[in-house]
């Protein structure tokens, strides 16, 4: 039975909490479901003039059409609004399994938050590395107030929220953000394992992209972790090994998470230079060319 989560909506000021464009825009999917009941809490007033502006028939000010123009085409701001609507849904529910990763170890580790902040202050400045902290510490104390066995099934029931509106190759690369952040503290625990496993398997992925994407920083100087990345044992065949890499650099191009912004992409792109350098190892150490 999923999860059903009740949250009291938080009476924050717009102007202690404005995320801009990055959540206060267009909110795609996470108006609804548990991660809209997540977003209730954690944006508070903002979440609610999201949800004013999604509903309007103008959007926002700066972007009043939202289908075909006159010559029957769609226009820019239709692919803007979807942009925006895609973006942030990705960037929220990236931060909303973050904090159960964070936590399944039992503790708040400050290089796992420290990572948070770097990429919040990489993709979106400043202002929105205490925002987005602000964001977490409240999923933090909800995660506390409700016990992690029912937090659990809320993730759970986010999860197939995402798996039913993101695309495969977008649920990959939140897996990948989520193995970095496991890795912060440079000790990934069986805890963590277990929740990005969980994470994973109701993501619609596998347990062998969990260890794959964990193996990614070791693949291009480690024969064994170069064989995990490819989801291999040291037994494959030649030909196995080659189909599984054909396979492993299709579903994580770069160009298939484009439509999340230029830094997803580049994410995207230094992992699939990893899976590129663990290539290399296993060809090497074959004698593949």
């Amino acid at each position: 039975m999923a999860c059903k989560l009740r949250l009291k909506t938080d009476n924050f000021k717009v102007s202690d909490m404005a995320l801009g464009k990055w959540i206060g825009g267009f909110l795609g999917f996470i108006t609804a479901g548990p991660l809209g009941a997540l977003a209730g809490f954690a944006l508070g007033a903002l979440f609610d003039h999201g949800i004013d502006q999604v509903n309007t028939e103008t959007g926002s000010t700066n972007f009043q059409h939202t289908g075909y123009n006159d010559e029957g085409t769609y226009s820019n701001q239709y692919y803007q609004r979807n942009f925006e609507g895609q973006r942030n849904s990705f960037m929220f529910s990236l931060l909303v399994l973050s904090s159960y990763i964070i936590k399944a170890d039992g503790k708040v580790m400050h290089s796992e938050m420290n990572f948070v902040r770097n990429f919040l202050h990489q993709n979106f400045g400043e202002a929105s590395v205490r925002q987005g902290q602000d964001i977490l510490l409240k999923l933090f104390t909800k995660q506390d107030e409700i016990g992690s066995g029912e937090f659990k099934g809320v993730i759970r029931d986010c999860c197939m929220q995402i798996t039913r509106n993101m695309l495969y190759e977008q649920r990959l690369q939140l897996l990948s953000y989520l193995a970095m952040i496991a890795q912060a503290d440079g000790v990934v625990s069986h805890e963590e394992i277990e929740a990005l496993n969980f994470v994973a398997i109701n993501l619609g992925l596998t347990e062998a992209d969990v260890e794959s994407m964990l193996n990614l920083r070791n693949g291009g100087n480690n024969l064994d972790a170069a064989y995990k990345v490819l989801g291999l044992s040291p037994d494959a065949t030649d030909e196995e090994v080659k189909t599984a890499y054909r396979k492993l650099a299709l579903k994580n191009h770069p160009d298939r998470v484009a439509t999340l912004g230029e830094d997803v992409r580049k994410a995207a792109e230094k992992k699939f230079q990893e899976i590129n350098a663990a290539k290399e190892v296993v060809f090497k150490a074959r004698g593949i060319r």
